[in-house]
């Protein structure tokens, strides 16, 4: 997959003048600069086969300048980077330097990255940024610290003109999770193509192709790192888009078009759910007979009393998207970017002209009428592609994230009469938010017996879940089962299994409706009876009330309106009561569909 090298910069590898085996990396900022930049660039390496989630990347680099080790996360739920640079450094990484691009923190409860650091034998550790989110910032620093290591921190313990250089590209390559972290909205990108004169289509409407097929498949790159691409109703009815990333990337984004009034065709490429997801959005009372057509063909549309880019927007954070591409048309993007929604542009320049007063450009009305009130671009850079000029830019600049206030838990350290769980509603969604140990995509795997009582591990109670819906004596079914438990992921092995399911509902196994929520519960009850921890981090939460955090699952989540059937916290919430010794009927409702 091509390398993007304005989305998140392209960073060589440190030139061998740089690592010099003499030198002691303690006292050269340039070898440190040089190896957080690598572990920003081994960060990014998932980019396009995963969805969107926090990018940690991990160099283990011996006194000598040796590198021992890396290590990337490669997605949400899977082997910190942190655990495989140790486990590939092996022995060599006693006395060693361990670079990270970012303090460790994928999932609340779980402390596998500093605990192999400490085990591996590391002496010190060089942080390129703290973790974004309050609730993970700083401890994995306080952590590693209490144990003797030496923690260095870029523009904190480190300050250089090559370390605000590698800092930066940090910063860059976790863009989507420090908006997440600062507002209430995700990363979004707004991409468009046009000629030299400014037209993204002729005055007939005629728009293909404008750029080369170079910057065609860049643009494919591009969605394969966003959980979503965004197009408007025009773009639907002129262009009948599919949206995919055909070059043959890892993973599909949800495609998702807004339209108001929802005048939009019976027929169309996005209607076809088969492979990939769409949603539509539009305004409450839209074409009810037309979402009922939609729904008829998978196609899952949601509802906005007044539909406008900033909701849209906080929807789909509470969704838990982190990046959004815009591929929209010029009405559409005006109104994005008067909402303060859109952080970056890629304008892709062809050499061709093709005039015409009527032909529309990338971005229609904004109401200014002086070209000093002209938004400026931060951070531009200029790429050739093919025949075509790539120019690109932050709209907005990064959130800042300081003043650092301090987290819950450093807090009740300096007052303890400050209770962690002051809420009586505790929501959980994310593996990188608060609670994340609850999700059923948390790094932590399970032994399960089969039918013959033969103990087997599944990474995930994701995975547990999803091939237990084709458990059988068909060997379709075993070959389900097995590409499942195979899954480098819980996020493929949860596609794997939903794919199946809507492509060969004669493979689920009769009955699975009425017997899935006892297989989720087995499956929690291994989880949290495996991990002390976990355990724990559960009956701390006596007295709340667990919330699934999904706005779209109205069976396993709470939903958007608070109108799911949220059996996931239900269950959670009964398992407490077990541990607890309490009675079930006390606490959790039934559980009977």
């Amino acid at each position: 997959m091509m390398a993007l090298s304005c989305f998140t910069p392209i960073i060589a590898k440190p030139p061998s003048s740089i690592i010099c085996k003499c030198t002691k990396p303690s006292t050269n900022h340039a070898l440190d600069a040089a190896y957080i930049k690598r572990a920003a660039l081994i960060a990014d390496k998932s980019a396009g086969f995963t969805a969107p989630h926090p990018n940690f990347g991990c160099v283990i680099a011996t006194p000598s300048g040796d590198v021992a080790g890396e290590g990337y996360l490669y997605a949400e739920g899977t082997t910190p980077a942190e655990v495989q640079a140790v486990t590939a450094a092996g022995e060599r990484c006693r006395g060693a330097t361990a670079y990270l691009n970012m303090e460790p923190g994928d999932c609340h409860a779980d402390s596998a990255a500093v605990s192999a650091l400490l085990q591996g034998g590391v002496k010190r550790v060089v942080i390129g940024m703290r973790h974004p989110l309050q609730h993970h910032r700083g401890n994995a620093v306080r952590a590693l610290r209490g144990e003797g290591l030496q923690v260095d921190l870029l523009g904190e313990d480190l300050t250089s003109k090559l370390v605000e250089d590698a800092q930066k590209e940090c910063l860059l390559v976790n863009a989507p999770l420090i908006c997440r972290a600062t507002s209430r909205i995700p990363f979004s990108v707004l991409k468009y193509a046009m000629t030299l004169d400014g037209k993204i289509a002729a005055s007939s409407g005629h728009a293909s192709w404008i750029s080369s097929k170079e910057s065609r498949n860049l643009v494919f790159d591009l969605r394969g790192r966003s959980d979503a691409v965004i197009v408007g109703g025009n773009t639907v009815r002129k262009d009948n888009p599919r949206l995919t990333v055909r070059h043959g990337g890892g993973r599909m984004p949800v495609r998702i078009v807004m339209s108001q009034t929802l005048n939009l065709p019976d027929e169309a490429h996005l209607w076809d759910t088969s492979e990939v997801s769409t949603m539509v959005v539009t305004q409450r009372g839209a074409r009810r007979s037309f979402q009922k057509l939609l729904a008829s063909k998978g196609v899952e549309v949601v509802e906005f009393d007044m539909l406008n880019s900033q909701d849209v927007m906080e929807y789909f954070h509470d969704r838990g998207y982190l990046s959004i591409l815009w591929e929209c048309g010029g009405t559409l993007a005006a109104s994005a970017i008067s909402s303060g929604v859109i952080h970056k542009v890629f304008a892709f320049i062809a050499p061709k002209i093709i005039g015409g007063k009527n032909a529309p450009s990338p971005v229609g009305e904004l109401g200014m009428v002086e070209m000093s009130q002209a938004l400026n671009l931060i951070d531009v850079r200029y790429e050739q592609v093919g025949p075509d000029m790539l120019v690109s830019g932050f709209l907005q600049p990064l959130p800042d994230m300081v003043p650092v206030i301090p987290s819950l838990e450093e807090t009740f350290v300096v007052d303890p009469t400050i209770s962690r769980y002051e809420s009586s509603i505790i929501f959980f969604y994310k593996t990188w938010d608060p609670y994340g140990a609850f999700s059923n995509f948390s790094p932590h795997a399970i032994q399960m017996p089969d039918e013959n009582g033969d103990y087997v591990t599944w990474s995930s109670v994701e995975h547990f879940y999803q091939a237990h819906k084709f458990v059988g004596a068909d060997d379709a079914c075993a070959d389900c089962v097995e590409r499942i438990k195979s899954a480098k992921s819980p996020e493929e092995a949860a596609k794997i299994g939903r794919s199946m399911q809507r492509k060969r509902p004669d493979l689920v196994r009769p009955g699975w409706d009425n017997m899935k929520i006892d297989v989720m519960y087995r499956a929690l009850k291994c989880k949290f009876s495996m991990y002390p921890h976990l355990k724990s981090m559960l009956l701390a939460t006596a007295g709340c009330v667990l919330v699934e955090a999904s706005p779209h699952d109205l069976f396993w989540g709470g939903g958007r309106q608070g109108d799911g059937l949220n059996y996931l916290g239900q269950l959670l919430m009964k398992l407490r009561s077990e541990f607890l010794g309490e009675s079930s009927s006390s606490e959790a409702p039934s559980l009977t569909v």
